[in-house]
């Protein structure tokens, strides 16, 4: 029996994480290859998986802590995809403010399912937005010191890096942020990729293919700054339907939710990590999203669609109280309705701070393999 390629790309929140992993697995069809995808959260109803679901793919989901929490939930989800699809490659997208994670994922894949698996490099998707400003030691980076810690951890453990969204970045910047990293985390390559365009993932196909001795860096991490620093982002997972009498624009209404979460947190100096919103109606879906304080709403995934009702979710991971969070995203998603005409109904909301991570299995001294 042939062995599954097993692709994990790491990143912080708002890295563009999904959409990198929904334009490789169209790569990888394109070449004649199945594809499954394991996706990765705190709590259930993930925006992330009904985007991936909702352009075709065959998605799995571990809910309830991190791959390295619930590194046997991951393993059983993979089987899961297996017996269905029959992939040949699995694609995995964690938790984006996880760290610590070739220790505690690619290693014990590699010593416990080497013969199942095929292990590609581990990628690590840099955040520009926030990356600039924490890599250059700003005042102004958006997040504590603790918080600053993980991202930067995130990027030493990598065997490669990607700089994203070049395509909104002038030259200049996208040479600045590599000179970054080249001189803070040496010996790491530097891809220059864009998720939305697609700029730059030939290279990334390429280096994915390649086999060797990856998953080498451990790092070196202080757990407890590591919890203190998740446990400062307020995170909630939200669904619920909108319905009007006459047709209103989905993407209105997704694009409206975020910007004014945008306004008010902006108002409260809660800095966003990630914020994203999908809408879907018979067949139709629309994604916005907003990746931190200072850059606009984007409208990653336009639907074009006029419904009368539609089924929403709201994923926010923001650095505020979880409870003052709920009451924002409930008060915004409501007006942004009343704006279409349309009114909200709410399902189930969880809003809480991450607990302390305790890994399943943490492979530190290295095993030739």
């Amino acid at each position: 029996m042939s062995s599954l390629r097993f692709v994990m790309l790491g990143g912080f929140l708002g890295a563009g994480k999904t959409t990198s992993i929904a334009r490789l697995a169209r790569m990888y069809q394109q070449g004649g290859k199945k594809v499954g995808i394991v996706t990765n959260d705190q709590a259930a109803d993930l925006v992330d998986t009904h985007s991936l679901r909702s352009q075709g793919f065959d998605v799995g989901e571990v809910a309830g802590a991190c791959f390295c929490c619930h590194f046997n939930e991951l393993t059983a989800t993979i089987d899961r995809i297996g017996a269905v699809a029959k992939p040949d490659i699995v694609l995995c997208e964690p938790v984006g403010s996880c760290t610590d994670l070739v220790a505690t994922v690619v290693r014990p894949m590699q010593q416990l399912f080497g013969a199942r698996f095929q292990i590609a490099p581990y990628g690590v998707i840099l955040k520009p937005s926030h990356g600039q400003r924490i890599l250059s030691g700003r005042d102004d980076a958006g997040f504590s010191p603790k918080a600053a810690y993980i991202f930067k951890k995130q990027i030493e453990e990598a065997d490669f890096l990607l700089v994203n969204r070049i395509d909104d970045l002038e030259p200049g910047a996208a040479d600045e942020l590599v000179r970054l990293l080249e001189s803070q985390f040496p010996g790491r390559p530097v891809l220059r990729v864009s998720a939305r365009t697609g700029e730059g993932f030939d290279s990334l196909f390429e280096f994915l293919a390649q086999d060797g001795a990856f998953g080498r860096r451990v790092v070196e991490l202080d757990y407890d700054t590591y919890a203190e620093g998740e446990a400062e982002l307020g995170w909630l997972n939200s669904s619920l339907t909108v319905r009007a009498d006459v047709p209103f624009s989905l993407d209105a209404l997704l694009t409206g939710i975020v910007e004014r979460l945008r306004t008010k947190l902006e108002e409260q100096r809660a800095e966003t990590a990630h914020l994203k919103t999908i809408g879907l109606s018979d067949g139709a879906y629309g994604v916005a999203n907003l990746v931190s304080s200072w850059t606009p709403v984007e409208l990653s995934l336009p639907s074009t669609a006029e419904v009368r009702q539609a089924n929403v979710v709201v994923n926010a991971r923001v650095a505020i109280d979880p409870a003052d969070l709920e009451k924002l995203v409930k008060s915004c998603v409501t007006a942004a309705a009343e704006s279409v005409g349309a009114t909200a109904e709410f399902g189930q909301t969880q809003s809480f701070r991450p607990g302390r991570p305790v890994p399943t299995h943490r492979v530190v001294e290295l095993t030739e393999w």
